[in-house]
């Protein structure tokens, strides 16, 4: 389907989380702005987890979903819009892995692969993570990530310590 204007919409799945404050509520925002946009509209939302630090493990657990998302925009066009959201909400980037009030990323964009230096999709490491895979499987668990079944992925992955906090799908929508 195309826009008045020709683009056409592609499909991109969004990888959401934090620890600091009310991270749900954080998510819950940054997709409501999203979907409030003429250029992007939300069309699936995972259940909400809460997954244990990973990489840095001295902090709070974190809270994360996935969303999926049509969009107007290019890649580039969509970071740029999730890094704004990013930015109003006052996310920091202090440490690699480290606490954080919100944090968007794409995941995948439509059957693209991209290896830019700001953005790479699939992202590179989410067939290791199970907190990325399990609401990604929510969403989609036949699709297909570096030749292989999002399902495929989870089976492979350790899930200890993630549990739903939320099995209402429209928990973002308030």
């Amino acid at each position: 389907m195309n826009s008045s204007d020709g683009k056409r919409w592609s499909t991109a799945i969004l990888g959401l989380g934090g620890n600091v404050g009310d991270p749900a509520a954080a998510m819950a925002e940054s997709l409501g702005r999203l979907d409030q946009r003429s250029d992007c509209r939300v069309t699936s939302v995972s259940r909400l987890y809460r997954t244990p630090p990973w990489g840095k493990t001295d902090q709070a657990d974190f809270y994360n979903a996935c969303a999926a998302v049509e969009t107007l925009l290019e890649p580039q066009e969509l970071l740029a819009a999730c890094l704004e959201i990013e930015r109003t909400m006052k996310r920091v980037r202090v440490e690699r892995w480290g606490p954080r009030t919100i944090d968007i990323d794409i995941l995948t964009f439509a059957d693209r692969i991209i290896d830019a230096e700001h953005l790479k999709v699939p992202h590179p490491r989410m067939t290791e993570r199970a907190f990325v895979l399990m609401p990604l499987a929510d969403i989609d668990p036949q699709l297909s990530v570096k030749g292989r079944s999002v399902g495929d992925w989870l089976d492979s992955v350790d899930r200890t310590g993630i549990v739903v906090a939320n099995e209402n799908r429209a928990w973002w929508r308030g």
